[in-house]
């Protein structure tokens, strides 16, 4: 892999973000935008008295949308609590490009890791056999946002640098990173399409997967969207709905910004507890990265919680972005019939509407939300697999694979809840 013609450049490894300064890592994070206060969204050069998300203009960058999980605020969350350490085997290797004066022209998000959990990539496969083969699969490197399968820019660039040449230059340098580390890989999970194809071209092997994201089309409410449904899906989605609210007389409430306290996230801990024990044996995310995160940009984080008996039950935890809301995490403490698809999907339609959102993206995996409106969505992840042979194993199923989550998706896009053109409805 040649190194690009990028003069006077320079390759740096953060052995954590408290190592750069969170306006440096955000210029090159989220051009355009930048957090105030507890994470009130703002575009560069404009006055702290801009309130609301519905206020903000467009960014001065215009190609970039703001995404609150590359932000400084998060990731630096996650490394102060404990979350991503060593330990828990999510080791910070930040690549950095720099000019010789120190400024900052691009950056990755970068961990060595020691295991493949919490990556919502599945790759259990490749490391069994290649263990199997007599080989070491771990370490590696994981280009990601821990614990978060949500697309967004994963090579960081400046503004006013050549795109094409800052990535190369972070790719390559990735590489070097995963020969010197004795690691066996690298691995971009959740990139966008455009760095997908562009790592394609310089040597990666390019995996693709699946989600199921609503998009808004102009909606004014929630029942404006259900009017775009055909009738027995728009029937069976108002019967959920209140089927989830009235039998148990449960109320739902949203938080966010300064409305988020201790308490809630004391709750709504609780909840994700419950949901990680169920699933994974043992949640990824402590307690205080909740409050620590929530300190630094409540402003962007949704809490939908449900109560009864004046006591929560459940809660969703979902992140905002400049055009898209995030869903992440969901528990409860009761269950009951449909109280996950109202507190996880359709509040998240409302709310989405409410703020003129675009999208609404609602975490991993979930054939199920395609009755409600979410539709398939390609995601997209690169590897450099430093073994030949392995490489070559790999690439192989990957090019079937691709194909196989080509065809699901069109076959699922048959079975949308739209009407049809044409229909009488």
């Amino acid at each position: 892999m040649e190194e690009p013609d990028v003069p006077t450049a320079r390759l740096r490894i953060l052995g954590s973000l408290t190592d750069i300064a969170p306006a440096d890592w955000d210029r090159v994070a989220n051009p355009g935008w930048c957090l105030g206060p507890k994470g009130k969204l703002r575009t560069q050069g404009l006055p702290d008295t801009l309130e609301s998300l519905a206020e903000t203009p467009e960014p001065l960058c215009r190609d970039t949308a703001f995404n609150p999980f590359i932000s400084h605020a998060f990731l630096s969350s996650l490394e102060e609590t404990g979350c991503t350490t060593r330990q828990t085997g999510w080791m910070p290797r930040h690549l950095i490009l720099e000019s010789e004066n120190g400024g900052i022209w691009g950056a990755v998000p970068a961990y060595l890791k020691s295991h493949s959990q919490g990556e919502y990539v599945f790759d259990y496969g490749w490391a069994d056999a290649f263990q199997r083969a007599g080989g070491d699969y771990y370490p590696k490197l994981q280009v990601s946002v821990p614990f978060t399968p949500a697309t967004g820019r994963r090579f960081l660039t400046a503004p006013d640098i050549d795109r094409g040449a800052g990535l190369q230059a972070l790719a390559s340098g990735l590489v070097e990173v995963c020969s010197r580390s004795g690691a066996s890989s690298v691995h971009i999970t959740f990139l966008t399409e455009p760095e997908w194809h562009d790592l394609g071209e310089i040597g990666y092997l390019q995996r693709t997967d699946q989600q199921f994201h609503w998009d808004n089309r102009g909606y004014a409410s929630f029942d404006d969207f259900l009017g775009d449904l055909a009738s027995r899906k728009r029937k069976a989605i108002r019967k959920e709905r209140r089927a989830a609210l009235e039998a148990a007389d449960i109320e739902i409430e949203w938080v966010t910004g300064d409305g988020l306290t201790e308490a809630h996230w004391d709750a709504f801990y609780r909840f994700y507890q419950d949901t990680g024990a169920r699933k994974w044996g043992r949640p990824y995310l402590n307690r205080t990265f909740f409050s620590a995160v929530s300190e630094k940009m409540s402003h962007q984080i949704l809490l939908v919680m449900a109560k009864r008996n004046s006591r929560y039950i459940a809660g969703a935890l979902n992140f905002i972005g400049s055009d898209i809301l995030f869903g992440r995490n969901w528990g409860c403490t009761e269950h009951h019939p449909f109280l996950h698809f109202e507190v996880c999907y359709y509040q998240a339609i409302d709310f989405a509407i409410e703020r003129g959102l675009k999208r609404v993206e609602a975490g991993a995996q979930g054939a199920h939300k395609l009755a409600r409106g979410y539709m398939p969505t390609t995601t997209r992840s690169a590897h450099w697999i430093a073994h030949p042979g392995l490489r070559d194993a790999v690439s192989d199923f990957l090019d079937h694979e691709r194909r196989a989550v080509e065809r699901e998706n069109a076959i699922l896009s048959e079975h949308a809840p739209f009407k049809k053109t044409g229909s009488p409805e």
